[in-house]
């Protein structure tokens, strides 16, 4: 259940990502040019379904670009396994670490424990998907409870279109 509705404020974070920067959302939106943000929680850099993923979005950064949409990636995997990824697959979106948990638990990010139902490459979190309106608003969530089932790039521009096209 999440702990928040659509066009509620998105909770607040503050994480570093690989490039050494920080990302703090209350920054982000003061500095913001009416863009919207696309934050994605993925398993690891060891998934190769997120991997597949994200080499899809990489692919299509011009239409989140061309919508001035900013795309960042959360995980809380061992910085060093990111830092090969990214050395691998020349990402251009912001790869931000989750090392305490604070974006997992602020925005009810499923984790894979020790108590889950069953065997999924030991305990890590699910992907999830937000997307936030250029004042932090909560226009889309989706969080997964498993590896299978995610949108794929096509679907997240889809419904990336639909929203617009439709807000009130």
């Amino acid at each position: 259940m999440s702990v928040f509705k659509l066009n509620d404020q998105a909770p607040d974070f503050k994480l570093t990502g690989l490039d050494r920067k920080e990302y703090h959302l209350t920054d982000m939106l003061e500095k913001n040019d009416e863009k919207w943000f696309l934050l994605i929680y993925f398993r690891g850099s060891w998934c190769p379904a997120c991997m597949e993923e994200l080499d899809e979005l990489e692919d299509t950064m011009g239409y989140f670009d061309k919508h001035n949409i900013q795309l960042l990636t959360i995980t809380h995997d061992e910085k060093s396994s990111l830092e090969k990824m990214m050395k691998d697959h020349q990402f251009s979106f912001p790869v931000l670490l989750d090392e305490e948990f604070s974006f997992l638990k602020a925005y009810d990010v499923y984790y894979h424990g020790e108590d889950a139902p069953y065997e999924d490459h030991g305990e890590h979190a699910e992907p999830a998907y937000f997307l936030l309106n250029e004042h932090g608003k909560v226009l889309y969530q989706q969080r997964q409870t498993n590896p299978f089932g995610r949108p794929h790039a096509k679907e997240l521009r889809k419904t990336i279109s639909y929203i617009r096209k439709n807000l009130k």
